[in-house]
């Protein structure tokens, strides 16, 4: 990890403190994200940093907002399905950009402000469509546990960057006695146009037909006409 030189004098704010958590995190995962290193990346002595922003935990939360910030804010003067794809799609995206922050969105005790506003808009888009309470419970967590499950599963076959070096790992697996699997690598994995991600699109329309099942089954008097 690089050392950045001393910041310039009272140069040090609130937003840069930040900015400069995130690239760390994004850069160096955030197992690194102490306050002594955060401190180095931004050319201050630890003490300055608690100047800013109180604690590591105000910190995570303070990044947190950061990427949520990044997702698009569902409307509800638009169609709920595109507008839930939409959102969807730039939350995938987000993940894709902050991998680190895969198990920190849902997780914090003191959410932001930008945290709480993407939460607002998804329900206010449920709640404006005819969702009941509980079919928007349902529906905001299965449609969440689809984008979060699959950016997970993207993260973790980025890691051995399968597209590739798919063969290589083929290759070196005896598959004789799993002739599905054999099938599957061969046929599917090795093809041309192979794209774990095109899977995302397949997924999505699928689980927004489901949930358009889940506000007829879970209709009731609170729902809005």
């Amino acid at each position: 990890m690089s050392s950045p030189g001393r910041a310039p004098r009272n140069s040090l704010t609130r937003d840069r403190v930040v900015r400069q958590a995130l690239a760390l995190a994004d850069r160096d995962g955030i197992a690194v994200l102490t306050i002594r290193a955060l401190a180095a990346e931004c050319g201050v002595k630890p003490m300055a940093i608690y100047h800013h922003i109180a604690s590591k935990e105000a910190i995570l939360d303070a990044i947190v907002d950061a990427v949520f910030e990044e997702i698009y804010l569902p409307r509800a003067d638009r169609p709920w399905r595109e507008e839930l794809a939409h959102r969807s799609r730039s939350m995938r995206e987000a993940l894709g950009r902050h991998p680190w922050a895969q198990s920190l969105m849902e997780a914090r005790r003191n959410p932001g402000p930008a945290n709480l506003q993407g939460h607002e808009a998804c329900l206010e888009v449920l709640r404006t469509h005819g969702f009941s309470l509980p079919a928007t419970a349902h529906a905001y967590a299965v449609l969440d546990a689809f984008v979060y499950g699959f950016s997970l599963q993207e993260a973790m076959l980025g890691q051995i960057d399968l597209e590739s070096s798919a063969p290589e790992l083929i290759e070196s697996m005896d598959l004789a006695r799993y002739p599905r699997l054999m099938e599957f690598a061969t046929q599917h994995v090795l093809a041309e146009d192979y794209s774990f991600a095109s899977s995302f699109e397949v997924g999505l329309d699928l689980v927004l037909d489901a949930l358009e099942r889940v506000r007829s089954a879970y209709g009731g008097p609170d729902a809005p006409e």
